[in-house]
């Protein structure tokens, strides 16, 4: 006897609406700071104002894409597009990874630029932005807060808040040294510190939809671990082409073929195994093939087609 390979399909996140208002509210409050920060910037000739405004305007970004990606992923899945757009927030994390990046290499060479040759700065008009900076980061990184943490996007906006947040401390020090010395390169060493905490935090977002893109398993799952667990379970004699990925952020997906003694019930093996799967490992999206020891492989295309060639003579 076969059992029919099994596909459980359960819905997956929050609804676009959940994390809208916080993201929204978050992005209105950091615009408005952006634009703060570029005209003091100029005005005052302060590189890290400027700098911290460039890491800003990504910010803006992976909050407007982030809103975006919220709609597209939670269209149904229709056509060739299997698990609906449900990457689109993925592609927006690289995207604004690789923005960081850009910027946070332009930023080392002005700085660097600038330490060689320092412009005058107004010190004053830059601790006061600064201050006011780090008081709209702590309200936006509290609305954020609330919103969905599983979301790559919307992690990726929180530790973008809260790295601006190091960044204003950095530029207010800056701004206190150069009141309190004259010692004008305090600035472009600020701007500095600001490129790389942008760098580390473009890591992270591409390392991270990196990871996804590629299917790796998602972190905190180990395939072989689980494989162990599902073929320690009684009446299962073998466990193998085990797959675990992430379709999208907090979407784990699994999929195996399991081979069982010829007395047990595949269809009641394989609800015993979806459910240590749901309750152990928190993977709700399982396709699992369970099959009698000694009975032919899963069908393929060319078992379909009628054109599996023939064993070879003996």
């Amino acid at each position: 006897m076969r059992a029919m390979a099994a596909h459980h399909h359960h819905d997956h996140g929050a609804a676009p609406g959940t994390d809208a208002r916080p993201l929204a509210i978050a992005l209105g409050l950091i615009l408005g700071l952006m634009v703060g920060e570029v005209v003091a910037g100029i005005v005052a000739s302060s590189l890290a104002l400027l700098s911290d405004a460039a890491h800003m305007l990504t910010d803006a970004a992976a909050l407007g894409l982030s809103l975006v990606a919220l709609r597209l992923a939670a269209r149904p899945a229709k056509g060739a597009m299997t698990y609906g757009l449900k990457r689109a927030e993925i592609l927006s994390a690289q995207a604004n990874g690789v923005t960081l990046l850009v910027l946070g290499a332009l930023v080392i060479y002005e700085g660097a630029r600038r330490l060689s040759s320092p412009p005058d700065v107004e010190a004053g008009l830059v601790l006061a932005v600064a201050l006011a900076g780090v008081a709209v980061n702590l309200v936006a990184s509290r609305v954020l807060a609330g919103a969905s943490r599983r979301s790559l996007n919307v992690e990726g906006s929180f530790r973008h808040i809260l790295t601006d947040l190091y960044a204003f401390a950095a530029t207010a020090v800056a701004a206190v040294v150069i009141l309190a010395t004259g010692f004008d390169r305090a600035d472009a060493i600020a701007s500095l510190l600001v490129a790389a905490l942008m760098l580390h935090a473009a890591y992270g977002l591409l390392r991270e939809s990196g990871r996804v893109f590629l299917e790796a398993a998602p972190r905190g799952l180990d395939p072989e671990a689980i494989g162990m667990a599902l073929a320690s379970q009684p009446g299962v004699r073998e466990v193998h082409d085990l797959h675990v990925w992430e379709v999208t952020s907090g979407f784990p997906a699994l999929s195996a073929h399991v081979l069982v003694g010829v007395e047990v019930d595949c269809h009641v093996k394989r609800l015993e195994l979806a459910t240590l799967l749901r309750d152990q490992y928190a993977i709700e999206h399982t396709t699992l093939q369970v099959d009698h020891v000694g009975a032919p492989g899963p069908l393929t295309i060319e078992d379909v087609r009628g054109e599996r060639p023939p064993p070879p003579r003996g």
